[in-house]
């Protein structure tokens, strides 16, 4: 009798959570029920897993709309209507197309159910499978009409949208959030009906007492359907090639070959590990797994993109000889169990990082090479949180933004709409928002997609799944992780440039090279790593620092222990400690030095985790993966989190273990498994960050230019300009003859790209690009103007940024002569189209004079920043203050320094008092790291960008010094010039 329920994923609509709408069935004594969400299947998988548990007969469809124009409520007879469902969906979705208000008569609805509203649309002739449903509310209609007719067709309609009138009112409070409207603004057609409720099932037959051929007719379609879904069954593509057998065939040779490319045949270490990962690999059905993942790697490669293979898939020399990974297990001794184990379900994660230009052209092939009938985006829900349930409520409500931060800073509130906001934020909290798209996650099944969800068009413009990675792992489908990087893009840009300036090929996979080389290593010893990925942040430099760090493996467990949880479960800091101090490590059990002595006995990796849970507390090598996955948040619910935890407890006891030491191996490990990477995963960022090192080392100008080009890193644009200028480039202002739209090099000639002029419009710098490409350098500004004809203040924005000063003239002069040839040129015929080429007009004016500070707030109000040293604006001496390069001979005192904000970090105290890190840079461009506890955030707020003169105590820990912040007080810029003439 419930054909028509809807739960939170009627996004802005329904009111239920899916666990709680099956529970109230439970608890009413409902055998079976229907969930009908709008214009979406997203829980489906979910509703039937939660039914299954609590002996509930589901039936899944869809409720059909046209914003809030109800169609029809479409009812899966079976697995193949409910396939045609999600097909019809797609369709309208994909292409954005109205509903039809009654169902085609083609077969799109074999299969399925049609339940029509008794007062909606309708064919005059119903087919055998369209019925009409009536809610009780609407019984007096039979009054109306020829039931008789009908009398096979009609079936119950009770719409279950809400709880109670509570949750009417959040319902309504939702929709107006939907519509951006004040809610009392809300029209009645845009909410559901008050009588949306999940009503008792005796209660509904009373209703319907007078026609029991109204309920005869709803059990019987009730009784028609029935849904399947075998969850533990793999539904990722299955066949690579031919057949498994070929893929076996082809998987091994590949492997084979890729053994020899990467070691030798004589290597029988490396060969047992092969045949060994094979093995497992075929017995557990991932052949195709990794044969596809292999064919997308060598897509990209044809077309010269780099990438980056990580995640536990990386432990395998499968993956590393099928050239996926760069990273040999065995050199790393990786934990092949991390990577696949006999008790593992699912296969191994491979996240596959392509630069941020190529990332799309490879999906693009992935769906063109399996076919997008069974390719698809994995889908996600943002959900609503505090700040932004606050937000929304609050204009609902038509409060005033200020009031809004007010309410999202406070903890209690006596107004009576502040009080509203927080009661029903508080219920709203938590539930998903509208549809979106998982930021790496493709599907690729073995069946359509469509007979496991319907699909929707983000604005990415692919195929998107109404089904979020929990789902898709619960039903089966394995997910492809393909990710962007701007790290890459810096590689791929670098090596462009230098071929183009200086005419050099570069190997950038010749790593092995790289991590011996001894100015490399000198880099990273002195964290001069500012663009390099992952190694450039503030808190990774001065890692570095403190570890002396200077090789490949120690970055390699730098990049784990750098991770949130480790820092604040004070685990880095004991690990910095053993590292320098060898000799006097205390090991936690005589296990942990057996497994842990290569990180000195501390838990870096979350294979760590998963050698602890095994060899300490004897779970299984599956159970210890469980829990990791656990502890990572790999699982939807706290139940599988509490149960492993449990049994952590429980077999460590059996196995006689000190109770007390138990709780801190499990301190230690929870602060490490939520946030950790896994050995392979860090190595791969190692080893990235090994090619950016090469380049930045050996050809810093280019590789600082492509940085810039890839819109940066950890850091803002100008950073990069005065790295840029610290390795010796010669930065040149835009220029309309020398610029291209990106930054470009000549020599050591720096030439600004036009895309970092704010307001120049993109459709004039493409003009004038091509124009110059046409017709050749501009000879003048007035053959600029009668070439590409510039609107007065675009004209206007280049000759203030110095893009004409090729000329000669000063910018006041050229801003006199732009204006007065504008207005001339208003009839001017193109020169692409005059016969001749007149000479440019002459003019008679004072010496007009350009000062150089002018040019620098020029550069600042049209870049954002100045192309030079900062602190030639600066209105102090810095000569005055201590320089950075001294800091270390001042520990202990107090001192002053003059500094240039570039980044900052806020943390909360355990007293949730909020301290900062700062970052900034002195006079000679070198950095001062400063540490601003509560008191002096509080007496000395920081404003981010510009000067400040910054006092305090020099504090060293692990020879790497910081700035304790006392007092710290903004200092202004030097005033401009107004000067006018000579």
């Amino acid at each position: 009798m419930y054909l028509n329920c809807k739960t939170y994923y009627s996004f802005k609509y329904g009111t239920f959570s899916t666990e709680e709408l099956v529970q109230t069935a439970a608890d009413k004594g409902v055998t079976a029920l229907a969930l009908t969400n709008i214009n979406s299947t997203y829980d489906a998988w979910d509703f039937v897993r939660h039914c299954r548990e609590r002996n509930i007969k589901p039936l899944l469809g869809a409720e059909i709309r046209n914003a809030d124009s109800l169609v029809c409520i479409l009812i899966a007879g079976n697995n193949r209507g409910l396939s045609n469902i999600h097909r019809f969906i797609s369709e309208h979705l994909l292409s954005d197309k109205k509903f039809p208000d009654t169902m085609p008569a083609d077969g799109s609805q074999a299969d399925c159910f049609v339940i029509y509203p008794v007062s909606g649309k309708r064919p005059e002739q119903l087919l055998p499978h369209e019925k009409i449903g009536i809610k009780p509310s609407q019984i007096n209609r039979l009054f109306g009409i020829d039931w008789k007719l009908h009398q096979d067709k009609f079936v119950i309609l009770q719409p279950v949208t809400i709880q109670d009138a509570e949750h009417f009112y959040a319902h309504c409070l939702l929709r107006a959030i939907d519509k951006n409207k004040l809610l009392s603004k809300l029209e009645k057609e845009d909410c559901c009906e008050r009588d949306e409720t999940f009503l008792a099932p005796d209660e509904l037959l009373h209703y319907f007492r007078q026609y029991p051929w109204i309920v005869m007719n709803t059990y019987r379609l009730m009784d028609a359907c029935s849904i399947e879904m075998d969850f533990g069954k793999d539904k990722t593509k299955q066949v690579y090639g031919g057949s498994q057998k070929d893929d076996r065939i082809l998987l091994e040779k590949l492997a084979s070959s890729g053994l020899v490319r990467r070691y030798d045949k004589k290597n029988k270490a490396a060969i047992e590990r092969m045949k060994s990962e094979l093995k497992i690999i075929f017995a557990s059905g991932f052949t195709a797994y990794f044969l596809i993942n292999h064919d997308i790697v060598q897509y990209a490669q044809s077309q010269g993109y780099y990438h980056v293979g990580r995640g536990s898939g990386a432990n395998s020399i499968i993956a590393y000889c099928l050239g996926i990974t760069d990273v040999d297990p065995i050199e790393l001794n990786l934990y092949f169990e991390r990577f696949l184990n006999p008790e593992r379900t699912s296969p191994p994660d491979f996240d596959i990082d392509f630069s941020w230009t190529d990332r799309d052209d490879v999906m693009d092939y992935m769906f063109k090479r399996y076919g997008h009938e069974r390719v698809a985006l994995l889908g996600s829900c943002p959900t609503f949180k505090r700040d932004g349930i606050i937000r929304q409520l609050g204009k609902v409500y038509g409060l005033p933004d200020e009031e809004i931060k007010t309410l999202q800073r406070s903890s209690s509130i006596r107004d009576h709409i502040g009080r509203k906001i927080f009661r029903y934020g508080k219920m709203i909290l938590g539930f998903p928002v509208y549809p979106s798209v998982h930021p790496c996650g493709v599907l690729i099944s073995d069946e359509p997609i469509t007979n496991y969800a319907s699909l929707f068009l983000p604005p990415k413009g692919l195929p998107t799944a109404h089904m979020d990675m929990f789902t898709a792992e619960d039903i089966g489908l394995n997910k492809f992780d393909i990710l962007s990087q701007r790290g890459l893009g810096h590689i791929k840009e670098t090596l462009r440039l230098v071929k183009q300036n200086r005419g050099i090929d570069i190997d950038i996979h010749d790593t092995n090279r790289f991590k011996k080389d001894e100015r490399i290593r000198a880099q990273i010893r002195n964290a001069n790593t500012i663009g390099c990925f992952y190694i450039e942040s503030p808190a990774m430099r001065q890692l570095l620092k403190k570890l002396h760090c200077d090789d490949y493996l120690t970055l390699v467990a730098a990049s784990s222990i750098i991770r949130p949880g480790v820092a604040q479960s004070g685990m880095m800091r004991e690990y910095i400690q053993r590292y320098h101090n060898r000799e006097t490590i205390k090991y936690l059990h005589p296990l942990f030095e057996e497994h842990l002595s290569e990180t000195f006995g501390v838990m870096v990796f979350q294979e760590d985790v998963i050698k602890i849970a095994h060899y300490y507390a004897g779970l299984s090598l599956g159970k210890s993966d469980i829990l990791r996955r656990a502890m990572s948040g790999k699982y939807r619910s706290n139940n599988q989190f509490n149960m492993i935890r449990e049994e952590f407890f429980q077999s460590a006891a059996a196995l006689g273990r000190d109770p007390e030491l138990s709780k801190e191996i499990w301190r230690q490990m929870e602060s490490f498994a939520g946030y950790s990477f896994n050995k392979a995963h860090s190595a791969s960022f190692a080893v990235e960050s090994f090619m950016s090192l090469y380049l930045k080392t050996y050809y810093p100008q280019e590789f600082m230019v492509a940085v810039i080009n890839n819109f940066g890193g950890f850091y803002s644009r100008e950073l990069y300009f005065l790295e840029l200028l610290k390795e010796k480039g010669e930065i040149q202002p835009p220029c309309v003859n020398n610029s291209e739209y990106y930054t470009n090099i000549v020599g050591s000639q720096v030439h600004t790209g036009l895309i970092h002029i704010k307001h120049l419009q993109q459709n004039l710098a493409e003009q004038l690009l091509e124009e110059r490409k046409r017709g050749g350098d501009f000879l003048h500004l007035h053959d600029f103007i009668e070439r590409i004809d510039p609107p007065l203040e675009q004209l206007n924005i280049l000759v203030s940024i110095g893009a004409f000063r090729f000329t000669g003239k000063s910018k006041k002069q050229l801003l006199w002569e732009a204006n007065f040839l504008q207005k001339k040129n208003k009839q001017h015929v193109p020169a692409s189209q005059s016969l001749f080429n007149t000479p440019p007009l002459q003019f008679t004016l004072p010496e007009l004079i350009d000062q150089p500070i002018d040019d620098l707030y020029d550069q600042i109000e049209i870049l954002g920043f100045p192309l030079t040293n900062p602190f030639a604006l600066v209105d102090d001496d810095p000569a005055r203050y201590v320089a950075s390069s001294t800091l270390h001979t001042k520990r202990g005192k107090q001192i002053s320094v003059l500094v240039y904000f570039i980044a900052s970090k806020h943390i909360l105290t355990k007293n949730r008092d909020v301290m900062f890190f700062g970052t900034f840079v002195d006079s000679e461009l070198n950095w001062i790291d400063t540490v601003h506890f509560p008191d002096t955030v509080k007496a000395y707020p920081l404003q981010t960008t510009g000067f400040y003169r910054i006092t305090g105590r020099v504090v060293a820990e692990f020879d790497v010094d910081n700035l304790e912040v006392q007092k710290m007080i903004k200092i202004g810029y030097k005033k401009r010039s107004y000067a006018q003439f000579s």
